[in-house]
């Protein structure tokens, strides 16, 4: 399967009767599965249906999912009926005058029953039929959203396999360099010892220099390191083209990558070695930002 990132969003409507509603999902990076809800007041029971599906659906990421409720056309909009309203303004008009009272404010006119009506002819759907209907709203909008952290995968896996390769490239640098350290670290000691020595009558045997140049040389080995770094490039690519709920597994080996390249930087005893030591803690750091996003 193709690696998914846990960014994404949807969409979708859906219609019940003459209740129109749209789900609306979004979700980010997270340690595991973690489902936030927005529903409509009376809507409460459809929550634990709705994570129950996005559970089978999806593995790792915080989702967000909002439910709104529109009504389809004006059908359920409130009416003035001018008859009634015509009807209390006289009758209110007559009173004030017959008892010296002040005239009706209009807000209590607009109080009274029957001046404000709601025209008929909506079709309300009823309970079970509307929660199905949202149920399979929901549904495509999670499959949609599937399709949207899908195609965000896509970019993420090419991001990914460029940070290996750069990874790669720079461990093969290390490499190349570590090899000539021994004969470096020989010509050093020589150097310095002679610049000790000048002033001096005596000498080092060249015993004593071997051994010296050996216990230097064990301690800057990074051969190991540069043997774990390619074997982790490899696990990273073999995870890569797995796909499917890697992000964990990827994880750990971001955290493995990062402690070689430590390791390298602190045995290295060579400015350039020391770069290229640098130049790849950089390039594990950008790798693992973006394995954050990987499901």
């Amino acid at each position: 399967m193709a690696l998914q990132s846990m960014t994404g969003f949807a969409r979708i409507s859906g219609k019940a009767g003459d209740l129109e509603f749209i789900w609306e999902v979004k979700s980010v990076n997270g340690r595991g599965l973690e489902v936030r809800t927005r529903l409509p007041g009376g809507m409460e029971r459809l929550e634990r249906p709705v994570r129950d599906l996005a559970a089978k659906r999806l593995k790792r990421g915080n989702l967000q999912a909002q439910l709104n409720l529109v009504t389809a056309g004006d059908g359920n909009l409130p009416r003035l009926d001018q008859a009634v309203l015509s009807h209390y303004i006289k009758a209110a008009s007559a009173l004030a005058v017959a008892h010296g009272l002040k005239a009706p404010r209009i807000e209590g006119l607009m109080a009274l029953p029957g001046v404000i009506a709601r025209d008929g002819g909506t079709q309300t759907p009823d309970e079970e039929a509307l929660d199905l209907a949202v149920i399979a709203a929901f549904e495509a909008a999670v499959d949609a959203l599937s399709l949207s952290r899908n195609a965000e995968g896509a970019h993420l896996a090419a991001a990914l396999q460029a940070h290996l390769d750069e990874i790669e490239r720079l461990t093969d640098a290390s490499e190349v360099l570590a090899a000539t350290q021994p004969g470096a670290i020989k010509a050093r000691l020589e150097a310095q010892l002679a610049d000790v020595l000048k002033d001096k009558a005596g000498s080092v045997s060249p015993d004593r220099l071997v051994q010296e140049v050996a216990m230097l040389a064990v301690k800057a080995d990074v051969r190991e390191e540069i043997d774990r770094l390619r074997a982790h490039v490899a696990e990273a690519r073999k995870l890569l083209k797995a796909g499917d709920g890697v992000g964990r597994r990827l994880d750990f080996l971001a955290q493995e990558f990062n402690r070689e390249a430590n390791t390298l930087c602190s045995k290295s005893t060579d400015v350039e070695l020391t770069r290229l030591g640098l130049d790849l803690k950089t390039s594990v750091d950008r790798l693992r930002e973006q394995v954050q996003n990987v499901e």
